[in-house]
């Protein structure tokens, strides 16, 4: 049997960082609804704009995404088959936002927190949206 070996016609990284960006927006919000993925989507880049700090950095951010942390209780998520519909939902919405296509769901939102905590920054702002028990903040 004779092997070939298949390379990825994608050499600007796209895919890869794609991929990063989902598994973060699956561990955050478990892919529960489209919206809320368009809307944790757009507030990534969002944040990325604002503070001209890269997506492939901030994505990183254990202090910006709590479920990066090992003792958070979304952090299996991390580990999502990459088969998973939502997972992949996550993946083709991210795509979405690499290529400037994902509108801006998340009315200009940098921050986020769950609707069962407040952490302290929260408490002197109001939020702007709450999608699916996630509240995004300017």
């Amino acid at each position: 049997m004779q092997m070939t070996l298949i390379k990825n016609p994608d050499t600007s990284g796209t895919s890869n960082m794609a991929y990063k960006i989902a598994r973060v927006v699956y561990a955050q919000t478990g892919g529960a609804s489209l919206p809320l993925v368009c809307a944790f989507t757009s507030m990534i880049k969002n944040l990325s704009d604002a503070s001209g700090v890269a997506i492939s950095d901030l994505i990183g951010d254990k202090t910006i995404f709590p479920a990066l942390g090992d003792s958070d209780i979304n952090h299996v998520r991390l580990h999502v088959p990459a088969q998973n519909r939502a997972f992949q939902m996550c993946v083709r919405t991210a795509y979405r936002m690499l290529m400037g296509q994902l509108p801006d769901s998340c009315y200009g939102a940098t921050r986020f927190h769950y609707s069962d905590e407040i952490p302290a920054w929260a408490t002197s702002r109001g939020y702007i949206a709450d999608i699916d028990g996630i509240l995004f903040y300017l």
